[in-house]
């Protein structure tokens, strides 16, 4: 590595933020409207984010149906959750990418593929989670319909 970024890892917890950003929080009110605005901005403008909001919203409505458990809950929130994040963070490293190169550079479509490939990370898993919790309950549920002992 180049001298300076090893040899300062320590310099930057005495770092104050406000001395280095043009838009710092003042308070925890306004830091909750930043992030409310992140929030509108996702819905807005990221269309697999109402997308993700219908899945949600049916793997939620299932779990009602099928009566889980607090450790299956937990579980879906977690997964659940976890492509949210993984969802909003490709955003912001979408836009600071967009915004930084001003000219094509292959270093930015790997952020931006790499970010991409987070999500999809995610969504697998959490698919792997919903059908691990999920699946059973909801045969168990089918076997009477479906005349299985």
């Amino acid at each position: 590595m180049g001298e300076g970024i090893a040899d300062d890892h320590s310099d930057s917890t005495r770092l104050d933020p406000a001395a280095h950003s043009p838009i710092v929080s003042a308070n925890r009110r306004r830091s909750l409207m930043y992030a409310i605005a992140g929030c509108r901005y996702m819905f807005r403008y990221q269309k697999n984010t109402r997308i993700q909001l219908l899945a949600t919203f049916l793997v939620l409505l299932l779990a009602i149906w099928l009566e889980v458990g607090p450790k299956e809950w937990a579980l879906l929130i977690l997964a659940t959750s976890m492509v949210w994040l993984a969802e909003f963070f490709n955003a912001a490293v979408e836009a600071a990418v967009n915004l930084a190169v001003s000219d094509f550079h292959p270093m930015a479509r790997v952020a931006k593929d790499v970010a991409a490939a987070s999500v999809l990370l995610a969504v697998l898993t959490s698919i792997a989670i919903g059908l691990i919790v999920l699946a059973p309950p909801f045969v168990k549920m089918l076997q009477p319909a479906l005349g299985i002992p």
